[in-house]
C-alpha cells in the first residue's frame, strides 16, 4: 500500500464516511432489510419513504433520538454527492425515481458479513487454502501452450479418478467430507456468491460513466456528432476488452444458457438436502435464490449499457442534433455577453422577466377518444318477484364462509417464530383448514402477494383437508411447495396494522 493512496481513501471514501456514521448501525440495518433480505435490486421512491417511516416508528421507543428528521431528507443525504451511499435514477417506463445500493455500500455490506459471520464462528482456511491451490494449478496448466504440460496434468487427473473408482468398486464405500469440510465450502460459496451480487455495481458504474461523458460532449456542443461516436464507440470497445468486461460479458453467456441453469438448479437442489446444512437456513436461502437474483443483476447491467446505445441513436438524430447546437450557440453567446460585462457590470435595471401565465403541455399527454358504454335500458315494471330464487339467493349467500385473513396471517407469523421455514403443508396440520379448500387457496394468495413467501411451481406437496358441511369425506389436495420464511420486523409492524 502507499501512504498517498491511504490517505486520500481515509479521507474521501464513502463506505467510511458510512462506517464513520454516527447513524451507521440504523442506516445499514434499514438498507439491509430493504435491499439484501428483500432480494430487491431497485426499490420505487414511495415504497422506500413508506419502509424508512416505519423504520423510524420501530425504533422509536427504544432510540427515541436516532433519525429524528424526515425520511425525504436522510434519502436525499445518502444519495448527495458526497455521500453516495445510495444511487437514484429514473427507470425506463416508470414515473417515480427508483433507488438501488452504490459500489460503496455494497462494500460495506461485504465487510460486514466477513467480520461479524453470524452463519458460523470460524473462518473456513482449509476450504480457503484448497481453493487457492486448485486455482493456482489450473492458472499454471491453463496459461501453458506447452503439450507435454497439458497431457501430464490429464494423466495425472486420470490416475486419481481410477484409483477413486477402483477403490470405491472394492470396498463398497466412499471418502465423504467431514461435517467441519463440508459447511466450510458451504459457507465460502455463500460468501463468493454475495460478493459477486456487489460486483454488478461496479460494472454497472462503469458503463453509467461512458453514457454521463457521452452526454457531457452532447451538451458541450464543442465537439462534432463524428468526434462524440467514435469516444463513445472506443470507449464501450475498451469497456468490453478489458478484464472487467471480458469476464462480465463471459458470466452473462453462462447464466443465461439453459443448460447452465439446468445444472445449477440441480446442484442447489441436492445441496439443499445435505444433512450437516440444515442449520444454516439464510445460507441455504440465499443459494436457493442465485439463479433468478444473478439473472437479473445482468439484465440490469444490461439495460444501463443499452442507455448508452439510445443516447447514440439520439445523438445520430438530424433534429436533435440541430437542436442541441442551437442550445450550445446560445449558451455561448450568453457567456460572451456576461464576459464582456465582468470588467463594468450594470448596476442598475438588472433582473430577469419570466412569462409565467404560459403553461407548456404536450398532446400526447391527452387519452385517445374512446367511445362511451352504452347501457341498455331495462323496463322493471312488469318484473315480477319469484319468492323460490330469492329465497334460493340468500341461502346461497348464508352459505358462504368468510375468511379471517388476519388470522391466517397471524397462524402464519407464529409458527415461523418457531419454525424458521416452515412448509404450508406443516401449517395445515398445525392448524386445520376450517372452511375447506377455500381456506387451502387463501393461504396461497398469501403467498403469493407476499415477496417473502416462496411459491415454488415446479415441486409440490399433498395436503389434507378435513370433512366439512360440504364434503363428508377427507380431501387429497397436490399444491405447489410454499414456504414461509421469517419476516423482518418491518414487515410485522406493516402487516399488523
Amino acid at each position: 500500500m502507499q501512504l498517498g493512496k491511504l490517505l486520500n481513501f481515509f479521507e474521501a471514501s464513502p463506505a467510511l464516511s458510512l462506517l464513520r456514521s454516527p447513524n451507521a448501525p440504523f442506516v445499514i440495518d434499514f438498507l439491509d432489510q430493504q435491499f439484501k433480505h428483500s432480494g430487491q435490486i431497485s426499490i420505487a421512491h414511495s415504497e422506500l419513504i413508506a419502509a424508512f417511516q416505519a423504520y423510524q416508528d420501530e425504533i422509536k421507543e427504544s432510540y427515541p433520538d436516532k433519525l429524528p428528521s424526515k425520511a425525504d431528507v436522510y434519502l436525499a443525504d445518502w444519495c448527495s454527492h458526497h455521500t453516495r451511499w445510495l444511487q437514484r435514477f429514473l427507470e425506463a417506463g416508470s414515473d417515480e425515481p427508483v433507488y438501488q445500493l452504490t459500489p460503496h455500500s455494497e462494500d460495506v455490506f461485504l465487510f460486514l458479513d466477513r467480520v461479524l459471520h453470524q452463519d458460523l464462528g470460524f473462518v473456513g482456511t482449509e476450504s480457503r487454502l484448497k481453493m487457492v491451490i486448485d486455482s493456482l494449478e489450473d492458472l499454471v496448466v491453463g496459461a501453458s501452450d506447452d503439450p507435454q504440460i497439458r497431457l501430464e496434468h490429464l494423466r495425472a487427473e486420470e490416475r486419481r479418478i481410477q484409483e477413486e473408482i477402483s477403490q470405491i468398486e472394492s470396498e463398497g464405500q466412499v471418502s465423504k467430507y467431514r461435517p467441519a469440510q463440508i459447511r466450510e465450502r458451504f459457507l465460502t460459496a455463500v460468501s463468493l456468491l454475495k460478493q459477486l451480487q456487489g460486483d454488478f455495481r461496479a460494472v454497472e458504474e462503469s458503463f453509467r460513466g461512458i453514457t454521463a461523458q457521452v452526454q457531457q460532449k452532447q451538451a458541450g456542443g464543442n465537439t462534432t456528432r463524428g468526434g462524440i461516436l467514435e469516444f463513445a464507440l472506443d470507449a464501450e470497445d475498451v469497456l468490453k476488452q478489458e478484464d472487467q468486461g471480458v469476464s462480465f460479458y463471459e458470466f452473462v453467456r453462462l447464466i443465461l444458457s439453459p443448460a447452465q441453469t439446468q445444472r445449477l438448479e440441480q446442484i442447489i437442489q441436492e445441496v439443499r438436502m445435505i444433512p450437516e446444512l440444515k442449520d444454516f437456513q439464510e445460507g441455504i436461502e440465499v443459494v436457493r435464490g442465485m439463479i433468478s437474483v444473478l439473472q437479473q443483476e445482468a439484465e440490469k447491467v444490461m439495460r444501463t449499457n443499452q442507455k448508452l446505445s439510445t443516447t447514440l441513436r439520439r445523438l445520430l438524430d438530424t433534429q436533435a442534433h440541430a437542436e442541441r447546437q442551437r442550445i450550445a450557440k446560445l449558451l455561448q453567446e450568453i457567456r460572451g455577453l456576461a464576459i464582456s460585462q465582468a470588467a463594468n457590470p450594470p448596476r442598475e435595471n438588472v433582473g430577469i422577466q419570466l412569462e409565467v401565465d404560459l403553461e407548456i403541455e404536450s398532446p400526447f399527454r391527452r387519452t385517445f377518444w374512446v367511445e362511451p358504454v352504452l347501457l341498455d335500458t331495462v323496463e322493471l315494471t312488469d318484473y315480477e318477484v319469484d319468492e323460490n330464487d330469492r329465497l334460493s339467493a340468500f341461502r346461497q349467500l348464508a352459505a358462504m364462509q368468510r375468511l379471517n385473513w388476519s388470522g391466517m396471517k397471524k397462524r402464519i407469523q407464529e409458527m415461523t417464530a418457531t419454525n424458521s421455514a416452515p412448509t404450508l403443508g406443516m401449517l395445515l396440520e398445525t392448524h386445520p383448514p376450517e372452511s375447506g379448500v377455500i381456506e387451502v387457496l387463501g393461504y396461497l394468495q398469501i403467498a403469493n402477494d407476499d415477496k417473502d413467501y416462496l411459491v415454488n411451481s415446479d415441486a409440490s406437496e399433498q395436503v389434507l383437508i378435513p370433512p366439512d358441511q360440504n364434503c363428508e369425506k377427507w380431501l387429497e389436495l397436490t399444491i405447489p411447495l410454499v414456504t414461509f420464511t421469517q419476516k423482518n420486523n418491518l414487515q410485522r409492524n406493516s402487516d399488523a396494522k
